[in-house]
């Protein structure tokens, strides 16, 4: 069985549409934790495409297994 490679999908509203930069990190919408890459990117996909109509709410994928285990 292959080793889960994590992912963090999440999002909120930013200042800039070009940035990350969260407006109120408190409320962010925290989508879920997905074995891999694929799994995530459908995910952030559903839910950006939820948002398509407002330019300040901005979905990201995090790969938490490079946060994990930076030397891999």
């Amino acid at each position: 069985m292959a080793k889960p490679l994590l992912h963090l999908v999440f999002g909120g509203e930013v200042k800039d549409p070009g940035g990350v930069e969260f407006v109120d990190v408190d409320n962010l919408d925290m989508v879920g934790i997905f074995p891999n890459y694929e799994t995530a990117l459908k995910a952030w996909r559903g839910v950006s495409q939820r948002h398509v109509d407002h330019a300040k709410i901005k979905y990201v994928i995090v790969h938490l297994h490079k946060l994990m285990d930076p030397d891999e």
